[in-house]
């Protein structure tokens, strides 16, 4: 099993309010994925996000992924997640900026992708509906590949047009394209995500052992492809929880039982409204559970237990990352957990990463890099060749695109 962060931009209180305030926790979060890349951890999520107060001030991911790029090795970079509806932006600017990222990172970029976290985030750019982002997204997933991959490339859709060959550019890095994920906040999206051969994005507020079915769905799909979306498989299922792994353990349960992690929850509930909520239902503003008050380090243990939450030090929390790994997690990813401190936070990465990864992860290489390493030639051949004619690719003979030189 392989480990993660995710870093969204979550500026809780008055802090969203204050601008030195809110750029102070963006830089702060930039310096916790570099410092993830010395410790073994090998994912860093970055969250985009567009209106959400509190919950994610992070709106341009790829912005940020090319600072923490230039400062990090190892650590690979993915979006968490490009929502892809052609009304937020032409598909064209996607296919660019995930070449170029890859092109930065040399390999080390992932695509994450989705429908968009909720009707309030949607609204910003004038999409009033969520039930249309679903198609749009399968009409353009599958169409960024063939942009990747074609020198005069074409298209007229349902959703989007380029009406004449164009040559969209970059190319990815080297061989083959990023590895492809889709966000998965409802059962039957686990399904379809390892159907089509790509890695899913999945958020866990709920007992852990409730998200083995899920995750046996993907399994069991990905087995038998109805196609790979890109040049190869990515079969991989990336779960994302909260962890308060410090030395000391009275302190990291003084974290645990505080409201600040439960806020967190509280403005999920709001904003996303196209995924079910969380168990406790409580949404911002109403107040967030406080454990201390509800039931104190009992009622921590059974979430604990059920797999809420981590929480411990790292020999505890060795044994609570076990049971991801009985029910085929393939990815555990963290992100920053309210209640903590920047410093705590820098502990935990440190001793997360050195004292409980290597347990579990004994492949110095990123299972997304095998899957493309291996990958066959491209899905696509690079110039359109007269094919079957219901097809809504224009083709064009070579001439066309490229001079043909004099004798």
């Amino acid at each position: 099993m392989e480990f993660g962060i995710f870093m969204n931009g979550f500026i809780p209180g008055p802090a969203a309010h204050d601008r030195p305030s809110e750029h102070l926790a963006l830089k702060r979060e930039m310096e916790l994925a570099i410092k993830a890349d010395k410790h073994n951890w090998k994912y860093v999520w970055f969250g985009e996000h567009h209106s959400l107060t509190e919950y994610s001030h992070m709106s341009a991911p790829e912005v940020v992924m090319g600072y923490v790029a230039a400062r990090t090795e190892r650590i690979h970079l993915g979006t968490g997640i490009n929502s892809l509806s052609p009304r937020k932006e032409h598909p064209v600017r996607f296919a660019e900026r995930a070449a170029m990222l890859d092109h930065i990172t040399e390999g080390r970029f992932e695509w994450g992708t989705g429908r968009g976290a909720g009707s309030h985030e949607l609204k910003s750019f004038n999409i009033m509906d969520t039930d249309s982002t679903k198609p749009e997204w399968d009409e353009v997933s599958r169409e960024v590949v063939r942009m990747w991959e074609q020198y005069d490339y074409s298209f007229h859709g349902d959703h989007f047009t380029v009406p004449t060959p164009h040559n969209i550019l970059p190319k990815p890095y080297g061989h083959a394209h990023p590895p492809i994920w889709m966000a998965c906040g409802n059962p039957p999206s686990f399904a379809k995500a390892g159907s089509l051969g790509i890695g899913a994005i999945a958020f866990n507020f709920e007992p852990i052992y409730n998200l083995k079915g899920r995750i046996e769905a993907y399994k069991e799909a990905a087995e038998n492809p109805v196609e790979i979306l890109g040049d190869y498989q990515n079969n991989n299922v990336m779960m994302t929880n909260a962890v308060v792994c410090l030395n000391d353990r009275r302190r990291a349960r003084e974290i645990a039982l505080s409201a600040g992690n439960a806020y967190l929850v509280t403005l999920v509930n709001l904003y996303h409204d196209t995924m079910p909520k969380s168990a406790d239902g409580i949404t911002w503003p109403e107040p967030p559970i406080n454990l201390g008050a509800w039931g104190g380090e009992e009622l921590l243990d059974e979430l604990i237990a059920g797999g809420y939450l981590l929480c411990g030090t790292p020999d505890e929390v060795c044994e609570q990352v076990a049971a991801y790994q009985q029910v085929g997690c393939d990815q555990l990813v963290f992100g920053l957990t309210g209640g903590m401190t920047f410093e705590e936070h820098q502990e935990m990465l440190e001793l997360f990463g050195e004292r409980v990864i290597p347990e579990f992860d004994h492949n110095p290489e990123h299972s997304t890099a095998i899957y493309r390493r291996n990958a066959g030639g491209p899905k696509y051949p690079p110039l359109n060749q007269p094919v079957d004619p219901d097809l809504k690719h224009t083709v064009l003979p070579l001439s066309a695109i490229l001079p043909v030189p004099e004798d």
